[in-house]
């Protein structure tokens, strides 16, 4: 790695991130049906129709993966609360699930870990997916009670709380491209999921802002966007894909309004009255968490349907997931975050990594190409830091090998390798580089 500590600011955390659903093991513990079970179930939406049922058994392991952040001279742990888990039928409490949160933040303090926490990462219950799900605005009340149900429990030792993670994917790539679950392709399902999960997000800050809670805010996920080329149509394409995927959420968050260019194919199929929510969607959050992992060259396809966008990845060299390796583009977005939306307000890197086609040999995993990632993004970030940006932190994703979502178990990210039969956990050279390159000198 080309830094150590000592080149960021004092208190600057550094973390690893993982989600609930990806690693715990949702088959025990009390947890209910999520609509990522029932998307995984159908023909060709997960590679093998592989899900999450005992992914890397965190639930159980969990001492042992946090072993791993102390030891690897981490700060803090960024870690998601499952509302299925929580609340089975999106409702009623199970206490099992609590009490397992209860023992996880205890077992992060014991370490000197700092507890970095995600109310949503995308494990929406199946009772609550049977009446609508995210197209339902009474989904948003239930998230604001869930919301308070799990604060009651570990509010008062988490050092932060994010609402919602990358609600982009949870509205747009699941109801328009149907890539996630539910895996749907309408516009008017699209409009309603963008809008109500917003508010959703409102909701949990009213219900947090009541209790008292500080350090409160929402992670969103930015993806670099550029023309393909210098002509009018690539232009406004690119405008348009800006518009919905980097604009929408951080501007109805921070500015109280919706981006033009996306409302002209959405105004028609937004719910009724959707202009009441936004005081309550814009009100004020204590950080920003930027999710960056690529970029995307755009074109125009005026043979398609709205947005008549045609993306591509740019030249660079891509990670296994077929992304371009694009560092430029994170020092980009939160320079952007800080000039045009949040000032001085705190900016957290809350996932930034790659998956690549790890091996263990002789008890080692060598991934090279991950190294030089984390520490070229690292650097990246450092000069937006130099450049006035605030950022207060990054966090990997991920700790683990983990269930990628509609990729199953095929593609890692992790720092840690898991072998998918056995459990057993192998950290890989970055993991070891990176511990390195963060010791404390003191």
């Amino acid at each position: 790695m080309d830094f150590k500590r000592g080149d960021f600011p004092d208190g600057f955390i550094f973390g690893a991130a993982t989600a609930a659903y990806q690693i715990e093991g949702h088959s025990f513990g009390g947890a209910g049906p999520t609509h990522w079970d029932t998307f995984a179930a159908g023909p060709g939406n997960v590679v093998r129709a592989e899900d999450g049922a005992i992914a890397c058994d965190h639930y159980h392991r969990y001492a042992e993966d946090l072993d791993l952040l102390k030891n690897g001279n981490f700060d803090a742990y960024r870690f998601s609360t499952s509302w299925a888990r929580v609340m089975p039928d999106g409702r009623t409490v199970n206490t099992e699930g609590l009490d397992y949160y209860d023992r996880l933040v205890d077992a992060m303090l014991e370490r000197g870990l700092k507890p970095f926490q995600t109310l949503y990462h995308w494990e929406l219950p199946s009772a609550l997916a049977d009446k609508g799900g995210w197209m339902n605005r009474d989904t948003c009340d239930a998230f604001a009670d869930f919301t308070d149900v799990i604060t009651d429990r570990i509010g008062d030792r988490v050092a932060s709380i994010a609402t919602i993670n990358e609600p982009w994917c949870v509205s747009y790539l699941s109801h328009f491209i149907g890539h996630h679950a539910p895996g749907l392709r309408d516009i008017r399902a699209t409009a309603r999921a963008m809008h109500h999960i917003n508010l959703a997000h409102g909701r949990a800050m009213t219900r947090l802002r009541g209790k008292g809670m500080k350090n409160c805010g929402i992670v969103l996920n930015f993806a670099h966007t550029e023309a393909r080329d210098d002509s009018p149509p690539a232009i406004r394409a690119a405008t348009i894909s800006d518009a919905i995927a980097n604009r929408w959420f951080i501007e109805a968050i921070t500015k109280g309004k919706y981006p033009a260019e996306a409302l002209e194919g959405l105004a028609q199929h937004m719910p009724a009255g959707w202009e009441d929510d936004m005081a309550e969607i814009s009100q004020p959050i204590d950080f920003l968490g930027v999710n960056y992992y690529t970029r995307s060259i755009v074109a125009a396809d005026p043979g398609g349907v709205w947005p008549h966008v045609a993306a591509s990845e740019g030249p660079g060299e891509k990670t296994q997931m077929g992304w371009e390796i694009f560092p430029k583009g994170l020092h980009g977005f939160l320079t952007r975050m800080a000039q045009e939306y949040v000032a001085d307000m705190p900016l957290y890197v809350t996932e930034n990594g790659m998956a690549w086609d790890d091996t263990v040999a002789d008890g080692a995993v060598a991934d090279p190409v991950r190294t030089k990632f984390v520490s070229d993004h690292i650097l990246a970030t450092r000069q937006a830091i130099a450049d006035g940006a605030n950022v207060r932190g990054f966090f990997y994703w991920s700790l683990l090998d983990n269930y990628e979502w509609a990729f199953g178990y095929e593609k890692r990210f992790g720092m840690v390798h898991v072998d998918f039969e056995t459990l057993k956990r192998t950290p890989k050279a970055s993991y070891h580089a990176l511990k390195e390159a963060i010791k404390r000198e003191d």
